[in-house]
């Protein structure tokens, strides 16, 4: 029996992430597994990829063959190398964290009020000489 190591899709259309598993090469895409191993989320910016390297180790060992995807994955993760006995590359990008936004209190804001508007709504003015105009014609 052949055993692959490849990625088994899950999650909405636009928004996939992956599971990198160990299945026989007969299954499907997302059909039964005989193991998971790590996780790959591509959507994620940095991508996260997350690898047992224990276990990668054990089943390369044993014969698993992994799809070109998860050997892309692999060799950035560094366990291609460690099992073929490479140099290892250079270290995966950690995410950064996002710097918090700045208080209104310290980019200098005062909390003075500005006081009412000064141009009056024009819709009003029209309504009061509308009105004092009638009563003229009225009187």
């Amino acid at each position: 029996m052949a055993v692959k190591i490849k990625l088994k899709r899950l999650g909405k259309i636009r928004s996939p992430h992956y599971r990198i598993v160990v299945a026989d090469s007969r299954t499907r895409r997302d059909g039964r597994a005989i193991e998971e191993i790590g996780l790959y989320h591509p959507v994620q910016n940095p991508s996260r990829i997350e690898v047992n390297a224990e276990r990668v180790a054990y089943w390369l060992s044993v014969g698993a063959q992994p799809t070109e995807p998860v050997l892309a994955i692999l060799k950035k993760t560094g366990d291609w190398q460690k099992f073929k006995g490479e140099p290892a590359p250079a270290p995966l990008l950690q995410p950064q964290e996002k710097a918090a936004r700045p208080s209104f209190e310290a980019l200098g804001g005062d909390d003075e009020g500005k006081g009412e508007a000064i141009t009056p709504k024009k819709k009003a003015e029209k309504k009061d000489e509308a009105a004092a105009e009638s009563e003229s014609t009225e009187a």
